[in-house]
């Protein structure tokens, strides 16, 4: 594993998640999933792998890369499974899932690759960007949601490649999102508890989301 979360050629047959999101902020949440993945499938290293441009998000205002580096930095400093992966960032865009899990397996073609996302996604993994290219390369890891209904049959019909790409994630469901952490910030409520201590110190130092 290289310095900058890129996979190398030295880390053979390792069993690798990724972990993509704007992290706008990082909270508990998305370290409850991760670690739940991580056990659930063994995995040696989880890449948390920060948006540089996500096609889904472009009419929002998105913080600039430098704070969410440093708060997935400072989220994931004290567990060694986690590991910041700037690959999102170093290549030019349109930045979709499917050229950036194609990009991990050139680098390290016989690591497993697993694809962490939400049961929400999943629903509307059809319309992402080449998803047979992504389950070409990667298994989707998915963290079960009670409020998210997957009909699978369907879902089959419209990406084949799904039939024995998919493992599902039991996790605790925590009803913290960013959108609610940016508006608690402004309104300048505490973040406690929903974000490592760590991540709310930047955000609070750094003045961001006021």
């Amino acid at each position: 594993m290289s310095e900058d979360g890129q996979l190398s050629p030295s880390s053979a047959a390792e069993r690798i998640g990724i972990f993509g999101g704007t992290f706008d902020p990082p909270h508990m949440g998305h370290l409850i999933a991760a670690e739940c993945a991580a056990d659930a499938l063994g995995l040696n290293r989880v890449l948390f792998v920060p948006a540089a441009d996500p096609p889904h998000k472009r009419d929002k205002t998105i913080l600039a890369v430098r704070h969410r580096l440093a708060m997935v930095e400072a989220a994931i400093a004290d567990n060694p499974r986690f590991v910041l992966s700037e690959i999102d960032l170093t290549r030019p865009g349109p930045h979709y899932s499917a050229d950036m899990v194609h990009l991990l397996h050139e680098a390290q073609p016989d690591a497993c690759l697993f694809l962490v996302i939400g049961g929400d996604s999943l629903v509307d993994f059809p319309t992402w960007n080449r998803p047979a290219v992504i389950l070409r390369y990667a298994t989707l890891a998915v963290i079960q949601r009670p409020a998210a209904s997957v009909d699978w049959p369907q879902l089959v019909a419209q990406v084949p490649e799904l039939d024995g790409r998919v493992q599902f994630i039991a996790a605790p469901e925590l009803a913290i999102t960013a959108t609610a952490l940016r508006q608690r910030a402004r309104a300048g409520q505490s973040l406690r508890y929903q974000v490592p201590d760590a991540v709310r110190a930047y955000i609070e130092q750094q003045q961001l989301y006021r």
